[in-house]
């Protein structure tokens, strides 16, 4: 039976290693102190197995990449050094273990995806300094994803489980850097949310509050321009329920870029820690609330994905429906997110079947199903699923973009052959200049060709 030994947190500038610093790297001492204070604690603690979690390895959106190539490689060649390079074992079994346990949990993970099998920086930094002290170990290198933090938490208990079940002991290292707006000669410049952001992560960190990195508002990380919450978020999945005592070894942020390392140690199990089920049910009780709200529009699109998932076919149109959604055509558009980011959105401009119920059908299974950005959706995701559709109104044509209202109207951009449409009231997107862009983007037509604009309002049932 396998076990977490102990946990780090810690940041990956280039510079610290000396081949590349030639000097700079005396200007984050206390980092460089740090690491080799790691360097000997995991001599001492002698894993079996580094479990690392980093910002830059092969990253997706709804997959989370775990490299299980049998000799992981890397250098620092792109940051002038290539005499500098490592090499490790993976842990092929333990990867297995963890994907089978991510699966069972509904959350896709696994090794297909790139071919570039090198290890990346945020890697490289932490094996370098650990190999200076022990070698005998074998590594499992894990990317990040565009999953939601409650589901990147899960991803980390179930790593927990998968250790558990294993006959190795294992160190965690969550490798990221925190806010890149800390100067305003840093990397992005300076935002108020860089250093306010940095002292949270530190406070959560210090006081092993794990509930704070998940409920942290997504504007503010944002702003603050950090790489590594979502790394720091995995491990903390993976500690959860464990009695954990956090200490910060070090920060420091002369560069514009917030540099911590953390080292989390693990006394026995402690119930009151067990944020799985405060997960469970806060999207338990959200996804109840907004299967009791939905409207025959929404009930109709979700209706049709689960029949087509479970089933194979497309299913016909009900008789229950109100009169206007088999009496009326329409453009529909069905939008799927999971875990509040997007799943997939499929529709049609004008209609192109003879009702608005069987629009909603076609074009609710080709959004779980055909949309090119995402993997079908498998029927174990589809109590995770929300939906809205959006009926469009008939396009009418403006001479210029003050006639534009990012809230009210989507747009359709055409020249030629190619089109693009956006739909309205789109988080993120706040004006009729970013509409046209984005509009103009997916349609692959160029800011300079001839275009035409055209206006839509939309009915929006969620």
């Amino acid at each position: 039976m396998g076990e977490i030994k102990k946990a780090y947190i810690v940041p990956h500038p280039p510079l610290i290693i000396p081949e590349v610093g030639r000097g700079e790297e005396k200007a984050v001492s206390s980092t460089i102190e740090a690491y080799h204070e790691i360097g000997r604690q995991i001599k001492d603690l002698a894993p079996d197995v580094i479990i690392i979690t980093t910002p830059h390895g092969p990253a997706y959106s709804d997959y989370i990449h775990i490299s299980s190539k049998q000799i992981m490689k890397g250098s620092f060649k792109m940051f002038g050094a290539p005499e500098v390079a490592l090499e490790f074992d993976t842990e092929k079994k333990l990867i297995d273990a963890i994907i089978d346990r991510a699966e069972s949990c509904g959350i896709e993970a696994g090794s297909e995806g790139t071919q570039n099998y090198e290890l990346d920086h945020g890697s490289l930094i932490p094996l370098y300094f650990i190999s200076q002290y022990y070698h005998d170990f074998t590594v499992v290198r894990i990317s990040i994803s565009g999953h939601s933090l409650e589901q990147l938490y899960t991803f980390g208990n179930c790593i927990q489980k998968a250790v558990s079940d294993y006959d190795k002991n294992v160190v965690f290292i969550a490798s990221g850097d925190l806010s890149h707006r800390l100067k305003e000669d840093g990397p992005y410049g300076f935002a108020p949310e860089g250093p306010r952001f940095d002292e949270y992560i530190i406070n959560a960190v210090k006081n092993s509050d794990f509930k704070k990195l998940l409920t942290i508002d997504p504007d503010f990380y944002s702003k603050a321009g950090e790489c590594g919450l979502r790394s720091f978020v995995i491990m903390a999945g993976a500690l959860n329920g464990l009695a954990v005592c956090s200490s910060v070894m070090s920060y420091e942020g002369p560069f514009g870029v917030g540099y911590l390392t953390a080292a989390l140690s693990i006394n026995g199990h402690d119930l009151s820690r067990d944020l799985i089920s405060f997960i469970e049910c806060k999207h338990n009780s959200e996804i109840e609330a907004t299967r009791k709200a939905e409207d025959p529009y929404v009930s109709l699109a979700r209706t049709s994905l689960e029949y087509y998932v479970k089933r194979g076919k497309i299913m016909e149109v009900p008789d229950y429906l109100p009169p206007e959604m088999t009496t009326q055509a329409k453009g529909v558009f069905v939008s799927i997110k999971k875990y509040g980011h997007l799943r997939g959105c499929i529709g049609t401009i004008s209609p192109v079947k003879k009702n608005v119920a069987e629009e909603i059908i076609q074009n609710a299974v080709s959004a779980g199903t055909r949309d090119p950005r995402f993997n079908p959706v498998k029927e174990h995701e589809l109590k995770d699923l929300v939906y809205s559709v959006d009926v469009l109104g008939d396009p009418e044509p403006v001479s210029s973009v003050g006639e534009l209202d990012a809230k009210r109207y989507g747009v359709i951009v055409t020249s030629g052959f190619k089109r693009g449409l956006l739909l309205p009231d789109l988080e993120g997107v706040d004006t009729p200049e970013q509409q046209i862009e984005i509009a103009l983007s997916k349609a692959n037509i160029g800011k300079n060709e001839d275009y035409s604009i055209m206006r839509f309002e939309v009915i929006r049932h969620r």
